[in-house]
C-alpha cells in the first residue's frame, strides 16, 4: 500500500503521525512518503483532497484521517485491506 503523510512543521500530530507509521511499515508491507504542506506538491495534494488540518494520511491516494492519528484505526484500516482480521 501506498501511504502518504502529509505534514507541517513543529507538527506534534504530525510526529505522531509518522511515528505511528513508521512502526506499521514492514508489519503491513507500507510504502511511506512524507510530503511537507509548505512545498508545491503538499500544497496540491492538500487542495485536491481538501485537508482541513494536518497531518494528513492518505492511503493509495485517497484521504484516510485527518489530525490526531489512531494507530488502532490505521491498523485496522490496513488489516481490512489486506484481508486480515486485527483486533
Amino acid at each position: 500500500m501506498d501511504v502518504v503523510i502529509l505534514t507541517k512543521t513543529d507538527c506534534h500530530f504530525c510526529e505522531m503521525a509518522t511515528e505511528i507509521l513508521g512502526s506499521l511499515e514492514s508489519e503491513f508491507n507500507l510504502e511511506i512518503r512524507r510530503v511537507d504542506l509548505s512545498s508545491q506538491e503538499g500544497n496540491l495534494i492538500a487542495q485536491k483532497v481538501r485537508l482541513p488540518i494536518p497531518p494528513g494520511i492518505l492511503i493509495d491516494d485517497e484521504l484516510f484521517s485527518y489530525g490526531r492519528p489512531s494507530e488502532r484505526r490505521l491498523r485496522r484500516e490496513f488489516g481490512k485491506r489486506l484481508g486480515r482480521i486485527t483486533k
